[in-house]
């Protein structure tokens, strides 16, 4: 298993280095993940959040506490995701991820929200109907055996996991984001150069998901297009990444 990116997230991370891949990775990736479901947060306010724990006001408009504290807790789960990139994929590890995104937030203040914990409430996305509570772990243990039966993992087994993980929509709320991390780290375990959906393209994202049954080249069109972005991103600053997993 090739491991060199990974190895630069991780060893970048430790050092606290500034202005390079991790940095700029957390950011980006917070920023636009929580701005597609609706953070009203810009990409500075994030880096500010990130770089100085502290958030400046533009023009005097108020700023939603759970925008803050969940971009916070993006920082703290993605940091969990590089940590956990090398295991398997689990319901643990799953849940784990949802805690750690709305853990402290409005929500989390609800008993019936369940942080951490499948839904207790149907939720439809869009016009779509999600699976119900009570059919919700079955559905994610299929899912889960499904994915963990495929001898060698590809961008498009991913992309397949991600559309049945926002079909089933097992939580209450921050599914997208829990989502899309999986994705991130799922690419990073399968030496596959992962990627950030730009908030610009939440319209083309959303369409890859709402037609996957009919067409997938929708979804895997825009996630291979965000791969692209982020391979600049590497070849920047690692301008020896992909000579280093030839002679790997």
């Amino acid at each position: 298993m090739v491991e060199v990116l990974l190895n630069y997230l991780k060893e970048e991370k430790e050092i606290k280095l500034k202005g390079r891949l991790y940095h700029r990775t957390q950011i980006k990736l917070a920023y636009n993940s929580n701005r597609i479901e609706g953070s009203k947060l810009t990409e500075e306010q994030t880096r500010f959040i990130f770089e100085t724990n502290t958030l400046y006001v533009e023009n005097n408009q108020p700023t939603n506490i759970d925008d803050i504290i969940e971009t916070i807790n993006h920082f703290l789960a993605f940091d969990y995701i590089i940590e956990q990139a090398l295991s398997d994929i689990t319901e643990e590890i799953i849940k784990h991820i949802h805690f750690l995104i709305k853990d402290n937030t409005t929500h989390s203040r609800k008993e019936w929200f369940k942080v951490g914990e499948y839904k207790v409430m149907e939720n439809i996305v869009g016009d779509t109907r999600t699976t119900l509570p009570k059919d919700v772990e079955k559905d994610m243990h299929k899912l889960l055996s499904d994915y963990h039966k495929k001898d060698i993992i590809k961008i498009e087994d991913i992309l397949w996991f991600h559309y049945c993980f926002e079909k089933i929509h097992p939580f209450q709320d921050g599914n997208g984001r829990v989502g899309r991390l999986i994705m991130f780290k799922e690419c990073l375990k399968h030496n596959i150069t992962p990627f950030i959906i730009d908030e610009k393209h939440k319209f083309y994202y959303y369409r890859g998901l709402k037609e996957y049954e009919n067409n997938v080249a929708y979804l895997v069109d825009t996630c291979l297009s965000a791969q692209d972005s982020y391979q600049l991103e590497i070849d920047y600053f690692y301008p020896s990444y992909n000579k280093e997993i030839i002679e790997d």
